[in-house]
């Protein structure tokens, strides 16, 4: 069961920042999920639409400039990373999952693993996520080359949408959604499924005898 840092390892240090990502590679986990925006040609790494609630700043995302968002504090002085910033920290030596957050984010995503990320890094270590799935498919028509998995949080799962458009290689359910069926049915089909956000012990151990593929969590010590 892989163990994926939850922006970083959001539980000992604010999420989001290379701090948590530092110490979730120093954890030792298999791969590290993040958030990201388009601002300005630059992916943000920041989860919410807002600043607000990560950062001594207010107001919208989009509404901020690139400089003004590298002048917040996202906690223990630590700033809102760039995307280049976090490839550059986890260095290969875990997997990266980009969710995309921002509207219109995937062309700017795959425009940068286009033509920045690192000669040592391999397209299959990298996994874009997202609700909106629609995102996704356009990220699948820029550059198939980079895995893909939608995210859900409640309702059904549409395989033919998942299987034959997306061409994921797995789905990202919540907790409180997942089910041995769900599992059942997506290895059946040939997908993984990862799981948000498994945090306590009973749940992890859940996970496990569930045979899911992987978790994402703030805790990844515990896992």
């Amino acid at each position: 069961m892989l163990v994926i840092g939850h922006r970083g390892a959001m539980g000992h240090a604010p999420e989001n920042t290379l701090q948590a990502i530092q110490i979730a590679l120093d954890i030792g986990v298999d791969w590290i999920e993040i958030d990201v925006y388009a601002v300005e040609n630059e992916m943000v790494v920041i989860h919410d639409d807002d600043v607000d609630r990560t950062t001594n700043g207010h107001g919208p995302v989009m509404e901020h400039s690139l400089a003004d968002l590298r002048k917040l504090d996202a906690g223990n002085g630590q700033q809102i990373p760039l995307l280049s910033e976090v490839v550059n920290l986890i260095d290969a030596k875990a997997g990266l999952n980009i969710e995309l957050k921002g509207p219109g984010t995937a062309a700017p995503v795959i425009n940068y693993l286009n033509t920045q990320l690192p000669a040592h890094w391999a397209a299959d270590q990298i996994l874009l996520s997202s609700f909106d799935h629609l995102e996704l498919l356009s990220a699948k028509r820029l550059s198939p080359i980079y895995n893909r998995a939608p995210l859900f949080w409640t309702g059904e799962i549409d395989y033919d949408f998942v299987m034959r458009e997306l061409e994921a290689v797995c789905i990202n359910p919540s907790l409180h959604m997942v089910n041995q069926e769900i599992v059942d049915e997506a290895h059946s089909n040939g997908l993984a499924v990862l799981v948000y956000t498994v945090n306590e012990k009973a749940d992890i151990e859940r996970m496990r005898k569930m045979g899911v593929d992987g978790i994402f969590t703030n805790f990844p010590d515990r896992a």
